[in-house]
């Protein structure tokens, strides 16, 4: 909630002057994902309360219907695009980007695949291959939007959670290894897009171009220092920051609230992230398990790819800043992704210890009562 509340700010600092030029208000993107940030919490505290072990039933019919949406977002007219790119459904300002819930589809289907076939973790036909070919499959789909962003953070999804399975690192290393090489080849066959890629090396380079965004972000960040130039006094999200409300929000955060505040910000994901881990070690089962450790692999790994492209240390992908950045396909699944980690929380079983020390204290109170 915290880092919502955040970035639901930043959101209205970033945007204001693109809000006020594209749509005569400066409030218009800060009133979308003030109302997106609302239905996320719902849905969010509605998830929580549902028996996370229902979800199992019904992994198939939502990767079947992740893949039918993501199919259809390519069926010209009806799939919305741009930046030449089409990765969006609906019209006005309700539209879904269908690869966000692919992420959530093929992050169950994965866990309940391992938890059902926990002792054959040893058989790679059993698990590492049907896991392989429905990334392949959704890989294939993403790429064809085309989203190299959310292919390479699905591809870091998936390992992690095989590797929490207790998947043999001998047999990881030969699809890793295929997966990073066509990753390679698929990022060469677009000059465009292998210069994009390969830019935050030497920005300086093709400074105009597709170094642009790295130095801008950059200069924003100098900008900020130790304390920040002040929440709304940005200069870099006047036309000088392209897409500074939505993947490169961070500069404006550090911008606005310095190295403090950027620190900050970090620490709440790194809280975020131990709580995961812990949720993870102390799920009630392996299901659990593998499911509190996919979404927090998932928000970690977007985070840590944001904000690596934006500080300049990765190349940039147009992967957003979990809870912070503007969209609501990505704030909605997102939360929908933490009531299913926060329900996990909620079944967490007291150590045995902990029970005996409870009965012990009642039966000690019972005694004096009597």
């Amino acid at each position: 909630m915290v880092i919502n509340l955040v970035g639901l700010v930043m959101v209205l600092s970033a945007s204001s002057a693109t809000a006020l030029y594209e749509y005569g208000s400066s409030w218009y993107l800060f009133q979308k994902q003030l109302m997106w940030m609302i239905i996320g919490i719902g849905a969010m505290l509605t998830v929580m309360r549902i028996d996370y072990h229902v979800w199992r039933k019904w992994t198939k019919a939502i990767l079947a219907f992740a893949g039918f949406l993501m199919v259809l977002v390519m069926v010209p007219g009806v799939g919305v695009s741009a930046n030449g790119s089409s990765r969006w459904l609906g019209v006005g300002i309700f539209r879904i980007q269908p690869s966000e819930f692919a992420k959530l589809a093929v992050l169950l289907f994965i866990a309940d695949l391992l938890a059902r076939r926990a002792k054959l973790m040893d058989n790679p036909r059993a698990t590492l291959h049907p896991v392989l070919c429905v990334f392949t499959v959704f890989a294939i789909l993403l790429m064809a939007q085309p989203n190299l962003g959310t292919t390479i953070l699905l591809g870091g999804i998936v390992f992690v959670m095989l590797f929490v399975a207790g998947v043999s690192g001998k047999h990881l290393a030969l699809p890793m290894g295929i997966v990073f090489v066509v990753g390679v080849l698929f990022a060469t066959l677009v000059p465009y897009r292998w210069r994009r890629l390969t830019g935050f090396i030497d920005p300086w380079k093709d400074a105009s171009n597709t170094g642009y965004q790295t130095i801008q972000s950059q200069v924003a960040i100098a900008h900020g220092g130790i304390t920040g130039s002040g929440l709304g006094h940005s200069r870099a999200k006047f036309g000088f920051l392209p897409f500074a409300h939505t993947d490169f929000i961070f500069a404006i955060i550090a911008d606005e609230l310095g190295l403090i505040g950027a620190l900050l910000l970090v620490a709440l994901f790194v809280a975020l992230g131990v709580a995961g881990v812990r949720t993870s070690l102390r799920a009630p089962d392996r299901y659990g398990m593998l499911l509190a450790a996919g979404i927090t692999a998932w928000i970690l790994l977007q985070a840590f790819v944001n904000i690596g492209a934006v500080v300049g240390v990765l190349p940039i992908t147009g992967v957003p800043l979990p809870f912070v950045s503007f969209g609501g396909s990505s704030l909605l699944v997102t939360m929908v992704a933490v009531g299913m980690l926060l329900n996990v929380a909620r079944q967490i079983r007291k150590p045995r210890s902990s029970q005996s020390d409870e009965l012990t204290t009642a039966r000690g109170r019972t005694r004096r009562a009597s």
